[in-house]
């Protein structure tokens, strides 16, 4: 199958350059002590203006930490066929998607994925797409504690295949066993307020669905190699699902962080020298966020679609 490309505005840049500019705009904004993935959405989450359907994966990174109101995005293409016009000056953000060919390899077809580049932009930077701007509809109402508690905890008892998960056995660690496919994580007492607990519980979750019986991220697979280092790719993609869980919720990522400086020196590094990171840990993270909510593949579109509707 051959990805569409006929909504224009996108680039054909090779692959590390494309992971470079995206890493760049993620280490920018470490730089202004953003982090990303810490529910920076203002709104729903990004979407296109089209489509409606949400941006997935490094996307919502990308476009949710580009400080804009509206969660509606689109390419200038698209802009133009809803009867909009993007103002004189504006400048686009970024996103990727993976593309899908079919080539000959030693007589045979062989599907080959390719990484592309378009630019969209938010309605907020065009004319005549009024109605699609931000209304207090878009902002998602505040949710009482307790409710916002009971939402959390209700992601663990609809994890179907979970893990076992043994909370308040160790007071000082949070860990995924993946020999034994158990989590541990102190008791909620020990944590200085829910966020920090249910982020911390999210993350081991987030792990759990790299066993082999579930969704077999090398990271969690290679036991030997698991919890070797203390900002491995298994540990950004954990992260980055906790965070989508957190907003899924309506719990703020960001408030689990008590050294908040640290923690963003010691992502800027790692990015800084992993320019694949990002795109690849967001899109393990997506898919990982899924496997949790229990979400069917079916439901949900196909990367050449999302390229489509990008």
């Amino acid at each position: 199958m051959t990805a569409k490309l006929g909504h224009g505005n996108v680039r054909f840049m090779s692959s590390a350059n494309i992971y470079q500019v995206v890493t760049d705009r993620i280490l920018a904004a470490l730089a202004q002590n953003i982090v990303p993935w810490q529910k920076p959405w203002r709104t729903s989450a990004p979407t296109n203006l089209l489509s409606k359907k949400a941006y997935r994966g490094v996307n919502v990174l990308l476009l949710s930490c580009s400080g804009y109101s509206s969660h509606y995005w689109g390419t200038y293409k698209q802009i133009t066929e809803a009867g909009g016009q993007v103002r004189r000056g504006e400048k686009g953000t970024p996103i990727v998607f993976w593309s899908m060919f079919e080539k000959m390899v030693d007589g045979k077809p062989k599907t080959v994925f390719v990484l592309r580049q378009y630019t969209v932009f938010n309605v907020e930077q065009c004319d005549g797409l009024e109605a699609l701007k931000t209304a207090p509809s878009d902002l998602q109402a505040p949710m009482a504690h307790e409710a916002l508690e009971s939402a959390a905890a209700a992601i663990l008892e609809g994890y179907k295949g979970a893990p076992q998960v043994i909370v308040g056995y160790n007071r000082t660690k949070a860990c995924y066993k993946p020999s034994l496919d158990v989590v541990e994580v102190p008791g909620r007492e020990y944590f200085n307020s829910p966020e920090g607990f249910y982020s911390t519980l999210y993350h081991e979750l987030a792990h759990s669905t790299g066993h082999k019986s579930r969704l077999g991220r090398i990271g969690v697979t290679d036991v030997d190699a698991f919890g070797s280092h203390r900002y491995s790719f298994e540990e950004l993609v954990a992260e980055i699902t906790s965070a989508f869980m957190m907003h899924h919720v309506g719990l703020d990522s960001e408030a689990a962080f008590e050294n908040q400086a640290a923690y963003i020196q010691g992502w800027r590094a790692k990015l800084g020298e992993n320019p694949k990171w990002i795109v690849d840990a967001a899109g393990k993270a997506a898919k990982a966020f899924e496997h949790i909510l229990g979400v069917s593949a079916a439901t949900l579109p196909a990367d050449e679609e999302i390229s489509e509707a990008a």
